[in-house]
């Protein structure tokens, strides 16, 4: 008999497993070169990383058709093409970019960096 009272008792899971946890993150090029613990390497072009931000505004306007009448905003016009200005770890799940155009609420898991990541040959 099911007791809305009494929660069930869920074991603890790591979030990262340490395969997959990136030894090193940094720029290169024109995007995000990682490392991972299990020796594949990815790299992601900022212009992708920023489009497949997670956040919930991004997720929506995603949804939406395109508007081919779309002016960008001067503030986007300024920032150019993107680029994080910050990027800082959230627990020892994800990361939270701050871009160029102002943009920060995204937080990136790190299975999401590795799916996006375009997986490089070995060295």
């Amino acid at each position: 008999m099911f007791d809305a009272n009494v929660l069930p008792t869920i074991p603890y899971m790591n979030p990262a497993p340490s395969t997959d946890r990136p030894l090193s993150l940094k720029r290169e090029g024109d995007g995000l070169l990682i490392e991972w613990a299990d020796g594949v390497r990815t790299h992601t072009p900022w212009r992708t990383l920023r489009g497949a931000c997670p956040c919930a505004t991004c997720e929506d306007d995603r949804k939406k058709p395109p508007n081919p009448f779309r002016v960008l905003s001067d503030r986007e016009v300024a920032a150019g093409p993107p680029s994080p200005v910050r990027m800082k770890a959230v627990g020892a799940y994800a990361y939270q970019i701050e871009w160029n155009d102002g943009h920060s609420t995204g937080i990136y898991t790190l299975d999401a960096l590795r799916r996006v990541g375009t997986v490089l040959p070995l060295a």
